[in-house]
């Protein structure tokens, strides 16, 4: 193996990004909504477009695998030196639907570049997560420092749900001493970030019934409660005065000392103007570390044509995420428990669990860790990468901590906060794209070191 300096690879990764651009620009126009069950072709396709991604690059392997039932993932392993670690890069093809294309300056599928980004659904989550990998990759051609073993999937924006399976049944040739998860972001534009933590996800639906049928406000108002005032009872105890959740036992715990600073937070947030934060501690704290408890939906009768009767149910979705050191199956049982604790006037309540997703904190210490940081620092000019927290969840990532306990898990990523992932015009911005694919060239030589 070549020792390639941070100039030679510096200038090979520059070499390398417009072909790289343009394999990146082709896998967006296949639209790989996982989601759609009437686009599974496509997500078949884009599996395949991966596949021949790699075997362009003369991988010793390359399969196109799926569990039955599930969407279709690539495994591909290229061999590095005899007695040299081994890197599992992993990165995901599906991508979320595009919902409605007028929301969106540019078709959607049709990757378009303006100003400083090329925007597309798939542009940055994920598509450029693997565009990012085989850059890396293609930097190096046939002089790997290390061995290299590719997994990309295919139904992550619908959960991942056959990827345990996936791990399991394909473990041994998962096996690797580093795995690098290309599915987050960075700090800022010109500041990068290692995600450390994440926060999990229980998501409920809740029914409150007081009457077996509606009646007539008029004779009954005054006497009978109605489902939609006790459902707001109830959905009230969720919160103290202050906008701290107010349901016992939750875990919290302290963030990073990052700076967030109020004008980020107010132009990336979308808040209305005068609005005020809810909550006690730090900013990060409240983001990555508290549990938080949001309304995401409500099933009552429109305002338009209600009529004078007392509505006899009501239904609620709540989205709660835990903090990392919590778990899914704990904080379920204490939020059904206060639910049910704050449930007045003899109501009756259930509850459907509508998915759950696990809360990690990653260790982040250690050689690989020690790589990661260097590779970033070299990679953005001198600016060390941040320890990260993020406030949703990519749950499949303790999956990969507990099936294979024994390696590091970096998670990284091409977003950063104007990236719009999941919404519309979705754009990666170019020149941080190319600090991304050197930071993971420069990773996979002082990973070999």
């Amino acid at each position: 193996m070549t020792d390639l300096s941070t100039t030679d690879l510096r200038a090979r990764v520059r070499a390398v990004l417009p072909s790289v651009r343009s394999d990146l620009e082709d896998l967006v126009r296949i639209e790989s909504v996982s989601a759609d069950p009437a686009r599974a072709g496509e997500v078949r396709r884009s599996a395949e477009a991966v596949a021949e991604l790699f075997r362009a690059e003369a991988f010793d392997t390359v399969d196109v695998v799926s569990i039955e039932g599930g969407l279709p993932a690539v495994i591909a392993h290229k061999a590095g030196p005899a007695e040299a670690p081994t890197v599992l890069l992993y990165a995901h093809h599906d991508v979320q639907p595009e919902n409605d294309h007028a929301d969106w300056d540019s078709p959607p599928f049709e990757p378009t570049e303006r100003g400083d980004r090329l925007y597309a659904r798939g542009a940055a989550d994920d598509k450029a997560g693997i565009a990012a990998h085989l850059g890396a990759l293609r930097a190096y051609g046939d002089d790997l420092p290390v061995s290299v073993t590719m997994f990309v999937e295919g139904e992550e924006e619908i959960g991942s749900e056959t990827l345990s399976e996936l791990l399991s049944t394909y473990q041994e040739r998962l096996q690797a001493d580093v795995i690098v998860i290309a599915d987050s972001g960075n700090w800022d534009i010109g500041v990068p970030a290692l995600t450390t933590s994440l926060r999990g996800l229980v998501r409920l639906d809740i029914e409150v019934r007081t009457l077996a049928h509606a009646v007539h406000s008029g004779m009954w108002g005054g006497l009978v409660p109605d489902a939609l005032m006790t459902l707001a009872r109830v959905l009230s105890s969720l919160h103290d005065d202050a906008g701290d959740v107010a349901v016992p036992g939750l875990v919290s715990g302290p963030a990073a000392e990052v700076e967030y600073p109020e004008e980020r937070l107010r132009a990336e947030s979308g808040a209305a103007p005068g609005i005020e934060w809810i909550g006690t501690g730090s900013t990060v704290e409240r983001l990555w570390t508290k549990p938080s408890i949001s309304i995401t939906g409500l099933d009552a009768p429109k305002v338009a044509g209600a009529s004078n009767t007392l509505v006899p149910a009501a239904r609620a979705r709540i989205s709660m995420r835990i903090a990392p050191g919590d778990t899914t199956e704990h904080a379920l049982e204490c939020l059904v428990r206060h639910l049910e604790a704050n449930v007045p006037w003899g109501a009756t309540l259930t509850h459907t669990v509508v998915d759950t997703g696990e809360a990690t904190q990653i260790d982040a210490t250690g050689p690989a860790y020690d790589a990661a940081r260097a590779a970033f620092t070299e990679a953005w000019d001198g600016t060390a990468p941040v320890d990260m927290g993020v406030g949703g969840s990519i749950p499949f990532i303790a999956e990969f901590l507990d099936a294979f306990p024994e390696a590091s898990v970096l998670v990284t990523g091409v977003e950063d906060p104007d990236t719009r992932a999941h919404g519309a015009n979705e754009g990666l911005h170019l020149a941080e794209f190319e600090r991304v694919v050197l930071a993971e060239a420069l990773l996979l030589r002082n990973l070999a070191d």
